[in-house]
């Protein structure tokens, strides 16, 4: 039986939850390309980033990236049969750090991006978080934050085959359906 292509995006507020089950998600897969945007900044990222290491499988092929996602998926993940991205959150950050035109400029990023997604062999499962339930940022340079993550998360979420909400940890359906992962093990 021939595999098809899933994409899966796992969303949550923070400590939700979301990469372990994204983890648990890619379990059943033989060859995972990890894609981590976190930057190592300082010692607290460094030790989280450590942490992270430690819990994936060790066979896992690790690809870190700030802002060039789409080049990493188009270059890296061709012999993959799925790629994790976590997160979202992060990349969003980065890209809209990167120049004086951050709104225009992210949302060029965010549709390459999506076009890369679409253009990938392997499932992917994307990890973001939902930040459009939470307080309104005091600052404008938060609340475009907000918006655009918002914005990239609402396009991911159209096209995707899942949406996965987690809350306190438990996974929450908001599109498709939780049943059998491709390589057979029982979701949760």
């Amino acid at each position: 039986m021939p595999k098809t292509k899933a994409v899966t995006l796992v969303l949550g507020g923070a400590r939700s939850g979301k990469s372990r089950y994204a983890q648990e998600l890619s379990s059943g897969f033989r060859r995972v390309v990890y894609i981590a945007t976190a930057s190592r900044d300082d010692a607290e990222m460094r030790a989280r980033i450590a942490k992270h290491r430690r819990e994936r499988p060790t066979q896992w092929k690790t690809v870190e990236v700030s802002t060039d996602l789409a080049r990493v998926l188009r270059e890296e993940c061709g012999d993959a049969d799925l790629v994790l991205i976590d997160c979202l959150t992060i990349y969003a950050s980065h890209v809209m750090g990167r120049g004086k035109n951050g709104a225009s400029q992210a949302r060029s990023s965010f549709q390459n991006l999506c076009e890369a997604l679409r253009e990938v062999k392997a499932s992917v499962i994307l990890v973001s978080n939902e930040v459009g339930s939470g307080v309104v940022p005091p600052y404008r340079s938060g609340r475009d934050y907000r918006d655009l993550l918002g914005e990239l998360n609402q396009e991911i979420a159209r096209f995707a085959d899942r949406v996965i909400l987690m809350v306190a940890g438990l996974p929450l359906t908001v599109k498709g359906r939780l049943g059998k992962t491709q390589a057979g093990s029982q979701e949760r």
